[in-house]
């Protein structure tokens, strides 16, 4: 199905030319019928000559039902822009096409209606003049009578040819139908209708219910008057929702794909100015919402929106920006769903200038660049998907800053053994801290040489040992009681007597002249090498027996002993019971 929309001033024979397009009557309201004036949105459809569905959104040309009328054109991706003969270009005219170039609308139709009553080609040749220069620039034109019929048969070939040049949207897109109706249906409950611009709806699906978080499910789908049990955008729909009451939907009201929109009240964005300036006070119109925000400007053509009201935005979407004053309008491109703060001093100039370098549609590695941390998660909320590698578990980090962080981390751990040789280093939740990293699974991902992790702590391997002359004598008391029986280990309370308290043994052991075999276990680090010595002394394999009477030790050493060099890949298990010197030593 393709979706058109109306344009064009009051009066100017919009819905007459959708009633003989279709058949049908857009006005729906017995009070348009009874004033001749389109109030609200109508809607029409028709199958085309080729056989494809079009459905015609008609929308109010009176300046008094503006924010109707860009509800209407708002989700819709071809206008068809009428304008009277015998009237020719109309203040209102001027209105809706500032809409339509500000949206970007680039598919559609220019009509000349009243063909009967005055030449059209001064009213076409005077709308040329008008849309030279905007999205709508190069629009096929057609002249058409609803009176006589003139034309029509050359419009409907016309917007033939405009549906076959239409995109054709991506159906695994994430769904974000704006609603334009809600109502109620006796046996069946609260009705909802919409243009679906992109992705998939089917019977069944769980949506979200606008910025308030709350789960819908689709009870039943039409299109067109037809029950379905799935539909594809760009498409007229209506939705029977399960459980929701009407004073729960209304016009403006998002019903999108959970998990993949951000709901924001403060957004970033680029505007292109159409008809004049957009004060600070201000209406934002998306799809068929009209939501009041405060514009604060931070450069020439860089500005951030605040709304009164959450909604679901992606980067990249275009909407409208209104002076509700001045009725100037100015099309808007979503830069930043969830931006920055701005509170250090000239926070806002940066800002300005980083956007203002941004491509027209900002890409991933725009956002990572300017939040340095996201998560992918985090990206497709803002409507992109991850361009570059992972980091660290399901990180993506801006690679300048990364780069930067890993000497400010080598940096932070070279401070950390200088300040505190018997603690060197920092802990990696302080690291995190003091790089300001969201998770430790970074620091962890930052660490490479002269780096290492060690028991929960950032380390420098190449920096030479910081011992303070009390701990490297107590190593020395230790060396000099051990000097006739190497391996009997002396107990806690001994080693403290020594002067080998926790903090020294640990500085010891970092320092590579201790090794800790156990709690209360220490020994000098050479006495790994006289141990591999002496094992492989004895008839291999041997038992933990045979090597504890070799070392002329106790249990209490040779058990832990014997497992540090299994780790160390000096010795090996041939079973349960015995070992063997591998030879790697």
């Amino acid at each position: 199905m393709h979706v058109v929309a109306t344009a064009g001033h009051v009066d100017h024979g919009k819905s007459t030319l959708v009633r003989v397009l279709t058949g049908m009557e857009p006005d729906r309201w017995a009070e348009e019928r009874r004033r001749g004036l389109t109030i609200d949105l109508g809607f029409a459809w028709r199958t085309l000559p080729s056989g494809r569905s079009l459905a015609l959104v008609d929308v109010p040309g009176h300046e008094r039902f503006v924010g109707n009328m860009l509800a209407g054109i708002g989700p819709v991706p071809a206008v068809m822009m009428v304008v009277a003969a015998d009237e020719g270009w109309m203040p209102q005219s001027a209105e809706h096409l500032a809409v339509i170039d500000a949206l970007g609308v680039e598919h559609g139709l220019l009509v000349v209606t009243r063909a009967d009553r005055a030449d059209p080609e001064l009213a076409e040749e005077e709308a040329r003049l008008e849309l030279d220069g905007t999205s709508l620039r190069h629009a096929e034109a057609v002249a058409v009578s609803s009176v006589t019929g003139q034309g029509v048969d050359a419009l409907v070939a016309a917007l033939d040819r405009l549906s076959a040049a239409l995109p054709v949207p991506p159906p695994e897109a994430p769904v974000r139908l704006w609603i334009d109706r809600a109502f109620t249906v006796k046996g069946l409950g609260t009705v909802v209708t919409g243009t679906l611009p992109q992705g998939t709806l089917s019977v069944g699906d769980e949506l979200l219910l606008g910025g308030t978080g709350r789960r819908v499910r689709v009870r039943g789908l039409q299109s067109l008057k037809r029950q379905v049990d799935s539909v594809t955008g760009v498409a007229r729909v209506a939705l029977n929702l399960k459980g929701v009451e009407l004073s729960d939907v209304s016009r403006g009201v998002a019903l999108v794909t959970p998990e993949r929109w951000t709901a924001t009240q403060v957004v970033d964005i680029r505007l292109r100015p159409s008809n004049g300036t957009i004060g600070r006070e201000c209406v934002l119109h998306i799809g068929s919402a009209s939501i009041v925000g405060r514009l604060r400007r931070l450069g020439e053509d860089i500005a951030r929106l605040t709304l009164t009201r959450p909604v679901p935005l992606h980067v990249g979407d275009r909407a409208i920006l209104r002076d509700p004053g001045s009725r100037a309008v100015a099309g808007v491109t979503v830069l930043d769903v969830r931006p920055p703060s701005l509170v250090k001093r000239g926070s806002a100039a940066r800002a300005a200038r980083e956007l203002s370098s941004w491509p027209a549609v900002p890409t991933s590695e725009n956002l990572v660049r300017r939040h340095r941390f996201l998560r992918g998660a985090e990206l497709a909320l803002m409507g992109r998907s991850a361009e570059s590698d992972l980091v660290a578990g399901t990180w993506l980090v801006d690679p300048a800053h990364w780069a930067a962080l890993g000497d400010q981390l080598e940096q932070l751990a070279r401070s950390g053994a200088e300040r505190d040789p018997l603690r060197p280093g920092l802990s990696v939740e302080v690291a995190r801290q003091a790089l300001g990293l969201p998770d430790k699974r970074l620091v962890e991902a930052l660490v490479r040489a002269p780096l290492r992790i060690d028991g929960g702590r950032v380390l420098v391997e190449d920096a030479a040992p910081l011992l303070p002359a009390g701990v490297l004598a107590a190593v020395d008391r230790l060396r000099a009681e051990l000097a006739t029986h190497p391996f009997r280990a002396p107990e806690s309370a001994r080693l403290g007597e020594l002067g080998l308290t926790g903090k020294a043994v640990a500085a010891g052991v970092r320092a590579g002249v201790l090794i800790r075999l156990a709690e209360g276990v220490v020994l000098p680090r050479e006495t790994e090498r006289k141990a591999v010595e002496i094992l492989a002394g004895l008839r291999q394999p041997f038992t933990a027996s045979e090597a504890r009477s070799a070392l002329d030790t106790s249990r209490r050493v040779v058990i832990p002993l014997l497992e540090h060099l299994d780790e160390l890949g000096h010795t090996e298990r041939v079973d349960a019971a015995t070992r063997r010197v591998t030879g790697r030593s």
